[in-house]
């Protein structure tokens, strides 16, 4: 089986099983090709809703109160109705899995939008309906080649937004200029984008956050302008256990070159090391002893 878009941080080994996957909209379960929400959608009119992104490892949904926690903060946050509680909607989520026969190797995006409008519009007042929830399961295993060679990542003209502009807590489905950053990345030649905050301190990449190693302490940024990353706290608080330190500082781009190893997380991927930055080496431009042995103890933890 080939990898899927095989330099993105995101990209996947194909696996034919996802033919058959049936996704759940709105309780019902529909084929692939089926599966359809409205023009009207405050989700497809706008962007409006929030959305995770789950494991499924060995029976075990990883991280779950992480990922719940993240979700209904969000909701709450723009006054989305979700019309589950937690336990209900983690229901949902299960029945979804049980449904395609799913144990284990499996990632789940889990979309809810502010459900169907009137008329496509601004004004959160024109909803006529309850909340849109689709739940989409797949057979997804990260492409092993990345992890091994390491991403090629360029720094984007596009700036992460502060909490006063858009708070990135919110997962939000509005991704526009996360989009503009990779493009400008793409066109670059690069697989991602690394982006800066307001203040041209390094912030997160487009899809994922973003690490550096000098020598055996781990430095991420303050969390002020960045995703709130569940894999980004566990990797913080799993090198802390292991007896290292980390900081979470505000650094620049000169920090960044001058660092001994470099990668970044997400939910599908881990921990995924960087090779070069802008067309410089990072230590060696391989993936470092520093970030192996991290993610060694990343997937013992993911394994349980």
């Amino acid at each position: 089986m080939t990898p899927l878009s095989s330099s993105s941080s995101q990209s996947y080994v194909k696996d034919p099983r996802n033919d058959g996957v049936e996704i759940y909209v709105n309780g019902a379960f529909f084929p692939r090709d089926a599966a359809k929400v409205s023009i009207f959608d405050a989700g497809f009119v706008l962007g409006d809703g929030v959305w995770e992104g789950l494991r499924l490892v060995k029976g075990r949904l990883l991280s779950l109160d992480d990922h719940i926690d993240r979700l209904f903060e969000g909701a709450n946050a723009i006054r989305l109705d979700i019309g589950f509680d937690r336990a209900g909607l983690v229901e949902e989520i299960w029945k979804c899995l049980r449904h395609n026969g799913m144990e284990d190797g499996v990632h789940i995006r889990l979309m809810i939008s502010r459900g169907l409008k009137s008329t496509p519009n601004q004004d959160p007042r024109f909803i006529v309906g309850g909340a849109t929830i689709v739940i989409v399961a797949e057979w997804k295993q990260p492409n092993p080649e990345l992890k091994a060679r390491g991403l090629t990542l360029m720094t984007s003209a596009i700036r992460c937004s502060t909490p006063d502009v858009f708070d990135l807590r919110l997962n939000s489905h509005s991704r526009l200029n996360f989009i503009q950053a990779l493009i400008q990345a793409i066109d670059m030649g690069a697989d991602e984008a690394l982006m800066l905050d307001d203040r041209g301190f390094v912030a997160s990449c487009n899809s994922t956050n973003f690490f550096i190693f000098r020598g055996d302490e781990l430095w991420t940024s303050t969390g002020d302008a960045c995703f709130n990353g569940i894999t980004r706290k566990t990797a913080i608080r799993l090198w802390r256990e292991a007896g290292f330190t980390v900081r979470e500082k505000r650094f620049t781009l000169a920090e960044t070159y001058a660092a001994d190893e470099a990668f970044v997380t997400g939910t599908l991927g881990g921990i995924t090391p960087v090779a070069t930055i802008d067309g410089r080496r990072i230590g060696a431009g391989l993936p470092g002893a520093h970030t192996t042995r991290l993610s060694e103890i990343y997937q013992a933890y993911v394994a349980g």
